[in-house]
């Protein structure tokens, strides 16, 4: 570990204390924007009439697999050089990617898991690419590394995704991503040799992966092997759960459950606490809408029993003590309550043990013969405690405002292990004492600034049709913000997801310089329930662009910002934000930088994961959605004739998610349509993928250019600072 003392370094004011450290930083000013020449990107002439309206798609070859089109590879090639030429003529880069890794530099850990007498957790150095799994014998056990897999690539670019440990912890389920894939390989460790033993299961993606109790094998789930050339774009269909034993080749594997009449169906696995029962959790889209079915493994080839049937509500399994199974349920409880079912009964019995409340739960587990309950006040995490049948106990004391996480284990457990993070505060993971409560540090990071220099509020806001928003502001303590400073507004609005405080070591490399941060809990996600997400979805997606501008209007009439100062930024569906209020409200913005964005939202369900989300956008084969979808897809809607904010796009080739040709289009058409002066460029990540698995190295040099991006083109005055010796 290191906890050698270190020189904070900071901008402007912060570091006047020792001006010979500062200095202007001195780099060619960037060419003016007009002088930018876009590569010419070939216009075809695709005009398809979809329920009486002719809607033109010039640019869909780019849709074309870069790994398999010369043709699109040689577009990104020429992307790309473009945009590199352009940063680097950015004085604010170096500075940016200087300080961002020495703020990545610090030791991070994660939730310890038990298993057997041992303590499985991971670990990064600080600038390590990846995470790298450790072992303890005993809580205060020396640690011992089990997977490093900075070694399987010279990139760093192959992941050790998921893992689960054995019942006995004797072995170790894992899998690698390789180049930022949403693909998984699963492997099996002997955990005291360091073996890798000779399982191997493919094809794995959206699944959960859990041990037989008996530790003979494991279950998971997987969708048929796809044809070699369309594996990062062709549709997932026909998810299935199987059963691998150890020592057996993955063509043995044994069916489990497949629906077959519901080829749309995804299938979850998990093994209930006591290892008796297989719980299977079916939906179809990325509604909270579950099947859930039990398979007795006492029972060789038991008949599945149907519990929840109708794919009507969120069920989410807690566990269960004997044949009293706990669930946490937003059947009539759109902020969700806590019920326990007897499935030795027929059908489904219902108890309700925790009623719904003001605030929305956001997790249970059990552990201890106590229920841990998460709850979201205002978009921050409240932990309370009750009996199993549902009698309140107490609170878990958090150490602040901020976000928990984890808790898991099971009835017989007395431990179990959270990770609590706020805006100025580095994940840091604590052990809970179920018998006493008692709440003791694990592992706390030491970082490279001073947290108590850091100011985090929370404010709220009306949106356009009045509606309560809340909003995370973050800045230096020095920094004045009755005056307009140069602003980042975060939002993403879509599938239920809360946008909740936590620590990023980006983030604070843009509020040391002066920049403020402020965090949008827009409409479409879950901070307040199911209402919340229903009023930002479907026919109710534009509350979410309306709360978003609504955001960026606070902060510009309260003086934290004005519109020369103001950068936004979103990723996936929060893409989609940007490129949607940029269209509506060029005027509003100095900057924006869409992330893996869906941009095409007329054809979005046609490749990948994009099928699932219908339950959020609707179908672009049906009128009414159709029209809905039209009228804010962020590559029809471009509107020419109107100055747009400088715009710096952002995918990697390996995205097969939300598939690069969203991006490669929108900005196509960007560069092709009369927006004004500022910049429309595209950075194009190389062996990456949607976000997860990405190493340390690319992440930090991808926040270096879009920071610098945006600090340009808001005016923040970025000085440079020369780090001091040790």
């Amino acid at each position: 570990m290191r906890h050698a003392a270190l020189l904070l370094l900071l901008s402007t004011a912060a570091c006047a204390m020792n001006d010979a450290q500062t200095q202007t930083a001195a780099a060619p000013a960037p060419a003016p924007t007009a002088s930018l020449v876009y590569p010419n990107t070939e216009r075809q002439n695709i005009v398809e009439a979809q329920f009486g309206q002719q809607v033109a798609d010039p640019y869909r070859w780019l849709e074309n697999d870069v790994r398999e089109d010369s043709k699109v590879a040689a577009w990104v090639a020429q992307q790309n050089a473009l945009t590199n030429s352009y940063l680097a003529t950015l004085p604010a880069r170096a500075v940016f990617e200087q300080r961002l890794r020495e703020l990545f530099d610090f030791e991070r850990f994660g939730i310890p898991e038990k298993a057997g007498s041992r303590y499985f957790y991971s670990r990064n150095t600080g600038l390590q690419n990846q995470n790298v799994l450790y072992v303890r014998e005993g809580l205060s056990g020396a640690p011992r590394m089990l997977i490093d897999p900075n070694t399987w690539s010279k990139d760093g670019a192959t992941a050790l995704a998921e893992w689960t440990p054995s019942e006995d912890g004797k072995r170790v389920l894992y899998s690698v991503q390789e180049g930022g894939t949403d693909w998984r390989v699963v492997r099996v460790l002997d955990v005291d040799t360091g073996r890798v033993m000779t399982d191997e299961v493919k094809w794995v993606k959206f699944a959960n992966v859990d041990w037989a109790k008996d530790g003979s094998g494991f279950y998971y789930s997987r969708f048929p092997e796809p044809k070699a050339a369309e594996q990062f774009q062709s549709l997932n269909e026909n998810h299935t759960v199987y059963f691998h034993k150890l020592g057996t080749p993955q063509a043995q594997d044994r069916l489990i459950y497949a629906d077959t009449a519901r080829p749309k169906v995804s299938n979850i696995v998990q093994v209930s606490d006591d290892g008796r029962w297989l719980v299977i959790t079916s939906s179809e889209g990325t509604d909270e809408r579950y099947d859930i079915t039990l398979i007795d493994l006492t029972q060789p080839r038991a008949t599945p029993r149907k519990l929840v049937t109708g794919m009507q509500n969120q069920w989410d399994y807690i566990g269960n003590v004997g044949n009293t199974f706990y669930w946490s349920t937003n059947t009539e409880a759109p902020r969700l309550r806590i019920v326990s079912t007897d499935i030795s009964r027929p059908g489904l019995d219902v108890k309700q043990l925790v009623a719904q409340d003001e605030a929305t739960l956001g997790g249970a587990s059990i552990v201890g013969n106590r229920l841990i309950a998460s709850y979201l006040v205002d978009a921050k995490t409240e932990v309370r405690t009750f009996s199993l049948d549902g009698k309140p106990m107490d609170k878990v004391t958090l150490p602040g405002i901020g976000t928990a996480g984890g808790f898991s284990g099971d009835a017989t457990d007395t431990e179990t292990f959270f990770a609590f993070s706020s805006f100025n505060m580095p994940t840091t993971i604590y052990r809970y004492d179920a018998a006493s409560g008692q709440v003791t540090p694990w592992a706390q990071p030491q970082v490279r600034f001073r947290p108590e220099d850091i100011t985090v509020s929370q404010r709220f806001y009306r949106s356009k049709d009045g509606t309560r928003v809340p909003m995370f502001i973050v800045h230096r303590r020095d920094l004045d913000i009755k005056k307009p400073q140069p602003t980042l507004l975060y939002g993403y609005g879509g599938f239920n997801a809360s946008m909740l405080p936590g620590f990023s070591a980006s983030r604070m490399a843009w509020v040391e310089q002066g920049g403020v941060f402020a965090l949008a809990n827009i409409r479409g996600g879950g901070e307040y329930g199911k209402a919340w997400h229903d009023a930002g979805r479907l026919a109710y997606k534009q509350n979410v662009f309306d709360d978003f501008i609504a955001a960026g209007e606070y902060l510009v009439r309260e003086g934290i910002t004005s519109r020369n100062k103001l950068a936004i930024q979103g990723g996936s569906n929060g893409g989609l934000l940007v490129g949607a209020v940029v269209n509506q409200r060029p005027d509003l913005f100095a900057a924006a930088l869409p992330a893996v964005g869906v941009m095409d939202m007329l054809r979005f369900d046609r490749w990948t994961a994009g099928r699932y989300w219908v339950d959020d956008y609707g179908y672009p084969n049906k009128e009414a959605d159709f029209r809905r979808l039209a009228a804010y897809s962020p590559y029809h809607n471009i509107r020419s004739g109107k100055d747009y904010p400088a715009i710096l796009v952002t995918t990697a080739d390996t995205d097969d998610r939300v598939v690069p040709g969203h991006s490669f289009k929108y900005t196509a058409a960007l560069q092709a349509t009369q927006t004004g002066p500022q910049p429309k460029l595209i950075r194009i990540e190389t062996r990456a993928g949607h976000g997860s698995g990405k190493p340390t190295e690319k992440i930090i040099e991808e926040y270096a250019d879009m920071w610098a991006f945006i600090a340009h083109h808001t005016g923040m005055s970025v000085p440079a600072v020369q780090t001091a010796a040790r």
